[in-house]
């Protein structure tokens, strides 16, 4: 099985990133293979699309809501069928695997996307992408493609990987507000040695870059959403209180508390002079180095690197002790003025383990803590190893405004311990609120931040009541070192119009991303009521934009099987997240279409067979086709007759002579005949011949028109239908022009489409008894067990005009006569309308 195409494109606006991951895979041998797409992506990131093209057809995946999913999975467990475990690895990183069977000399492509808001830290801004082809990959790229607003004022790439040889494949280049660096080695470059067959390209690829800052900060609207970033510079640095809570239990024995003590001389080496400090230790007992904080002079630092030097090991793990003693501490420091009125206050706790000793329920430490540091101070919860309770610590760390991080035990321990240090360590205001006029945004997202820390950026995000607004009022206020406040206020800035660069409605979905993050942390910490409508919120946008949550999953179909998978995306400190895979029937990627006299032809892959039925109707009467309430997508066909009545035949034929396909979400309407194609979207109409090649891209619509063959149409949710052209000879003494029409994509329309055609886009079953001869020789009857009715069925064939709109292709069917009777939900005359839309 061979990788033999392999593209990381990414494109970056106003920090946020639409990554798409495009993966080319041939089975060059004689017999069926399983193929990988193996895929590592950030932890912050949300994966909004995943695809699989196998011949020519593209597989898409469609995101549920999780609990939907593991109900579907019980029931594939309950049969017997697949499931499959996949780890969720690395600490920037989860793991997003599928597998799929691929027959011998046979091609398949993988498409993922995935998308997120680049944080700033240190003064940069990274994207980080995981490379691991396992394979020599004969076209491999990584492009970025960088549009941001301010201007761009550095660029970087490095990977982990980097040879010398590959260091000249790295291409950068920025210009004002763009930038661009694309990777491109051949496959000699990716080889470890020149005989090898191993791939050198193995770890991390990293883009960082900054942008310009003339002013703290910078307003960007596009219609109706609003995101303001705000990293103020060169301000004086506040100086810091930190508490460090050491966990001193035996478990920390050994390694950890080598590492520990490792990190915490190397940040003494950082703590300034200014700053206070003290260190608590907790194990059976609670101890400390000095009983108040202490200045960071040369002096006090020598002693407490031989504080730190002799700490050791042993007893259980009194953690509510230890948090406490450093709270008890800092509030003592803070009524007694010990410590400059204008500085920030962090505790930072590390531990291994679960409490053991003094108090040791979670929740009634969690509740004595919140109390005790009473929004005046930030608690951050270092979690050391696979062995604490993860979930305490974070919901701990968010009720007093800081975060939990996860320690991993490896070699660069003591980088990791310092690295969050430097994070945290250079606090430049505190007490952030960023106003915005209430009677004209709705939907803010979070805009009070206890801390700004150097080199980092606040990002809030919202809509506006009137969505043609392109200015807004910003009042931004904070404590500094020498200020009561960092005032903004009344700043306008003018709407962003710049398109270049940009992918779709990149703000709203920023807003919508940032809002289900926040959304997402505060169910942490919620209970009863409180989480039922968080979850709820939360769960409604994640389907709506299609983001892959802790709430929703990723089905992804396996078509040689007939089987799916499921893609969770995990929450932090679970340390397995699942694919599964079960057998579904399915009609989503299999045509259902209407052609001829009219004919309808539903195929039923699972079993390999097609059902097929006719509609014997007056020209003139009109028939809805489909009709989805959700999407707002309907579609009428009006029928016609011959030139002349046919004096031998018994039923006069019809077919589909206009056809009227509406989207009222998007108030667009196509008037389709054999003669012209017609849209009116709202006041304004456009039409055209079946004598054009044409494409027409608008919001929310794509229309192609291959000249006198066909059309294809997406609009909306992402529905694509194909309407044929069948032309006769115009001077035939009978027939005259008509219309077929086909479903591309019904998966993307609603549970709740119906008409004619739209009820079978939902999953049908039927069995065939008791197969005899019948009228004809060539053509047997039988039995058919559909909907709980018993139908006497025709086998015989209608025509496929797909691929020859002239001849058409015959395709074998079970026929249901009397326009469908006892198939189709009542009866035809139902799906009778008054008028084309």
């Amino acid at each position: 099985m061979e990788i033999y195409s392999m593209k990381i494109d990414s494109k970056v606006t106003s920090r946020f990133a639409h990554n798409v991951i495009t993966s080319r895979a041939v089975n060059r041998g004689n017999v069926s293979k399983e193929v990988f797409f193996d895929v590592e992506l950030p932890k912050t990131a949300f994966i909004t699309n995943f695809s699989m093209t196998i011949d020519g057809v593209t597989y898409p995946g469609t995101i549920k809501e999780k609990e939907a999913a593991k109900k579907q999975y019980e029931k594939a467990v309950s049969r017997g069928q697949t499931a499959g475990l996949v780890k969720a690895s690395g600490r920037k990183t989860e793991k997003f695997t599928v597998s799929v069977n691929i027959k011998a000399a046979s091609k398949v492509t993988f498409e993922l996307t995935y998308e997120e808001l680049l944080k700033r830290q240190f003064g940069k801004y990274e994207m980080f992408i995981k490379v691991k082809p396992k394979q020599l990959v004969k076209d491999f790229e990584i492009e970025v493609d960088i549009f941001e607003p301010q201007g761009i004022t550095e660029l970087e790439a490095e990977g982990t990987f980097i040879t010398n040889e590959l260091q000249n494949t790295i291409k950068k280049t920025f210009s004002g507000k763009k930038g661009h660096i694309s990777f491109k080695p051949t496959l000699d470059q990716q080889r470890r040695c020149p005989s090898c067959s191993e791939s050198v390209l193995d770890g991390d690829f990293t883009v960082r870059y900054d942008v310009k800052r003339t002013t703290p900060d910078n307003l960007q609207i596009v219609n109706g959403y609003f995101v303001h970033f705000f990293a103020p510079t060169n301000l004086p640095k506040l100086s810091k209180n930190i508490i460090f809570v050491l966990d001193t239990s035996g478990s920390m024995s050994g390694r950890e508390i080598a590492q520990t003590k490792e990190a915490l001389l190397k940040i003494l080496d950082d703590i300034k002079e200014d700053d206070f400090f003290n260190f608590i230790l907790f194990d059976s007992e609670i101890s400390t180095w000095k009983e108040t904080l202490i200045k960071a002079t040369p002096e006090n630092l020598d002693e407490a690197r031989k504080f730190v030097r002799q700490i050791s090991a042993q007893g259980l793990t009194n953690l509510h002790g230890g948090l406490m003693r450093g709270i008890d501490i800092l509030n003592a420091a803070h009524e007694e003025n010990l410590v400059p009125k204008r500085s920030a206050s962090i505790i930072i706790m590390l531990t291994d383990g679960q409490p053991n000793v003094g108090v040791s329920n979670t929740q009634e430490i969690e509740k004595a803590v919140k109390k005790a540091i009473d929004g005046r101070y930030t608690l951050y919860n270092l979690g050391f190893g696979s062995g604490v309770d993860y979930g305490f610590l974070e919901r701990m760390a968010l009720e007093n405004k800081g975060l939990a991080r996860r320690i991993y035990p490896d070699s660069d321990t003591a980088l990791q311990l310092q690295g969050f240090y430097d994070e945290v360590s250079n606090p430049m205001l505190i007490d952030v609120e960023l106003n915005y006029p209430e009677n004209e945004i709705s939907d803010l997202t979070t805009n009070s931040f206890k801390h700004f820390y150097d080199g980092s950026e606040i990002v809030v995000a919202g809509r506006f009541v009137d969505s043609n607004q392109n200015h807004l009022s910003v009042d931004v206020r904070a404590e500094g070192v020498s200020m009561d406040f960092f005032d903004l206020s009344e700043q306008t800035a003018q709407a962003f119009q710049e398109q270049q660069y940009i992918f779709g409605e990149y703000i709203e979905r920023l807003w919508a991303y940032l809002t289900i993050e926040q959304l997402l942390e505060k169910r942490i910490t919620a209970t009863g009521e409180e989480k039922e409508n968080l979850t709820a919120q939360a769960l409604a946008l994640s389907l709506r934009y299609k983001f892959v949550t802790p709430l929703t999953s990723m089905v992804v179909t396996k078509p040689e099987e007939n089987e799916e998978g499921i893609a969770d995306k995990p929450t932090e400190g679970i340390d397995i997240f699942t694919i599964v895979l079960y057998l579904r029937t399915s009609f989503i990627f299999s045509p259902i279409f209407f052609d001829g006299d009219p004919h309808f032809i539903i195929s039923v892959p699972q079993k390999k067979d097609a059902i097929c039925f006719n509609i014997n109707e007056k020209p003139g009467m009109i028939l809805n086709l489909i009709n989805d309430p959700v999407t707002g997508i309907t579609v009428n066909g009006e029928l016609i007759g011959d030139k002349r009545a046919n004096s031998d035949a018994k039923i006069q034929n019809s077919y589909f002579g206009k056809l009227g396909i509406a989207n009222k979400h998007l108030d667009v309407k196509l008037t389709v005949t054999p003669e012209r194609i017609t849209i009116e979207n709202g006041d304004e109409k456009t039409g055209f011949t079946w004598l054009d090649s044409a494409t027409l891209q608008q919001a929310g619509l794509t229309l192609i028109i291959n000249r006198k063959k066909n059309l294809v149409l997406s609009m909306g949710s992402g529905a694509s239908f194909v309407v044929v052209l069948h032309q006769v000879w115009k001077k035939h003494p009978l027939h005259q022009d008509f219309l077929g029409l086909y479903t591309l994509k019904s998966d993307k329309l609603s549970e709740q489409t119906h008409g004619l055609l739209g009820q079978f886009f939902q999953p049908i079953d039927f069995t065939i008894l008791e197969i005899h001869p019948g009228s004809d020789p060539k053509k047997p009857d039988a039995t058919m067990i559909v909907k709980n009715n018993e139908l006497t069925v025709t086998r015989g064939w209608q025509k496929d005009y797909r691929r020859d709109p002239t001849h058409g292709v015959d395709i074998p069917c079970w026929f249901v006569h009397d326009n469908g009777a006892g198939l189709i939900d009542g009866v035809h005359t139902d799906y009778i309308v008054s008028s084309l839309f």
